[in-house]
């Protein structure tokens, strides 16, 4: 007896059913690795802003430390109230390990996380504040003309342009309220990057980035000559670039205690003696921290004076200056 003879499909439906299988096999497959790449992508991202969150903390612990610093130094114990490069604000933190600052025992560190870090206290009164430029009367803001001379010097000095210190003068005048030169005036800018605004171009504010600054405060503030560069004391005091290297020397063998000693100092030539001092309020705090393969870079402008005993250190403004891979 001859078993029935099972029915076959043509050539053409099992070509179909294999082309079928085949799609289907790839749409599954396609989805697959989509779905791994997507948690993939949000282990990464996850990672990436719990680092980034780790290591935001760690420089905000770092700026109190450097609060501390700064508050120490002005201690009425200390007889001398005048700030120099001798101090220990002024000296940088190289680049080490945080575990070697934190861990009781530093032969038990092979654990630790790659965490470096480094940073350094900038005074920013060594620099010529462009808030200096003008200045509030009763018909109104004005610029003060003293301010923009020695500016003008320092463009000089700097190889500038002669025309960015009456382009700045401007722009922080038009920016200053009360406006009465109508609607839409500029802005008034917090960090040098923002001098763009007034059709300076990025080359000029690099070359301007290590001598001058811009301080959120009315009064104007005086430049430290015990900090304060070849450049900046030429140009404020209005004297030859000779006689500022000399003071500059000067310094360096032995710093200026108050500020009729360093007056002393210029001779009779020198002009702005009103804005020219040895003790600074304002301090730039940068703080770079390398955790594993990401960089964290944050620069905080602080303020040391006020409150209860007079040596309070505030922050005025924060801003990280970049996140990106270290190479």
């Amino acid at each position: 007896m001859t078993s029935p003879r099972q029915p076959t499909l043509p050539s053409t439906q099992r070509g179909a059913a294999l082309l079928m299988a085949l799609i289907i096999v790839t749409v599954i497959s396609t989805l697959a690795v989509s779905m791994i790449w997507q948690q993939w992508r949000a282990v990464q991202v996850e990672s990436a802003e719990r680092t980034r969150q780790q290591s935001a903390w760690i420089l905000t612990g770092a700026l109190s430390w450097t609060r501390i610093i700064l508050k120490e130094d002005l201690r009425p114990s200390n007889p001398d109230q005048s700030d120099n490069l001798g101090e220990p604000w002024a000296v940088p933190l190289s680049e080490a390990r945080l575990s070697t600052f934190l861990a009781a025992d530093k032969n038990n560190t092979d654990d630790a996380p790659d965490t470096f870090l480094s940073g350094h206290i900038t005074d920013a009164q060594s620099r010529f504040n462009l808030s200096n430029l003008v200045e509030t009367a009763d018909n109104g803001p004005r610029i003060v003309q003293a301010q923009m001379l020695a500016f003008q010097r320092l463009c000089g000095l700097l190889n500038l342009s002669a025309t960015v210190a009456q382009q700045v003068s401007n722009g922080m005048l038009e920016s200053t309220p009360p406006h009465t030169n109508g609607a839409n005036p500029p802005l008034k800018p917090d960090r040098l990057e923002q001098l763009a605004w007034f059709g300076i171009d990025q080359k000029t504010i690099k070359q301007l980035e290590p001598y001058v600054v811009i301080l959120p405060v009315q009064r104007k503030t005086p430049v430290n000559l015990n900090t304060a560069s070849r450049e900046v004391i030429a140009a404020v005091a209005d004297l030859d670039p000779a006689t500022a290297e000399g003071l500059v020397q000067k310094r360096q063998r032995a710093h200026f205690k108050t500020d009729s000693d360093a007056v002393a100092q210029l001779g009779k030539g020198a002009k702005n003696t009103d804005l020219l001092s040895v003790k600074s309020d304002f301090f730039i705090v940068s703080g770079r921290l390398r955790l594993n393969d990401q960089v964290l870079e944050q620069r905080s402008l602080v303020q040391r004076g006020g409150g209860n005993s007079g040596r309070d250190v505030r922050p005025l403004s924060r801003e990280w200056i970049s996140s990106s891979e270290p190479g």
